[in-house]
């Protein structure tokens, strides 16, 4: 029963992901094209309640598929099971949870 809900959390995160990941394309590609600098990048984006809460949702979203994926992939792989399995799990989601969030402080509000 665990498995098909990993399974079926990890496929609605990629369908969160699917259209923020064109977003950010979308947004990266004007930027780049428009020939904004860094710092212009950011004076765009500090104290923006909009990028913190598109990118923070971006964050949750690939640190829940992220881990899952690897985890699949330990298993797989690894061999690794049981408690040492979950425990892998928690850490990289956790892990990647912290460093997306720690990154999107920095660029809305920082």
């Amino acid at each position: 029963m665990l498995s098909l809900r990993l399974y079926m959390l990890q496929r609605i995160t990629a369908l969160l992901m699917a259209p923020l990941v064109v977003g950010h394309l979308a947004v990266m590609t004007y930027a780049i094209q428009g020939g904004l600098s860094a710092a212009e990048i950011l004076g765009r984006t500090q104290g923006s309640v909009a990028w913190f809460l598109f990118y923070g949702l971006f964050v949750v979203a690939v640190s829940i598929h992220g881990a899952i994926g690897l985890r699949t992939i330990a298993h797989e792989w690894g061999g690794v099971k049981g408690p040492a399995l979950e425990a892998t799990m928690w850490a990289i989601g956790l892990g990647l949870f912290a460093l997306g969030t720690r990154a999107v402080w920095a660029v809305t509000f920082a």
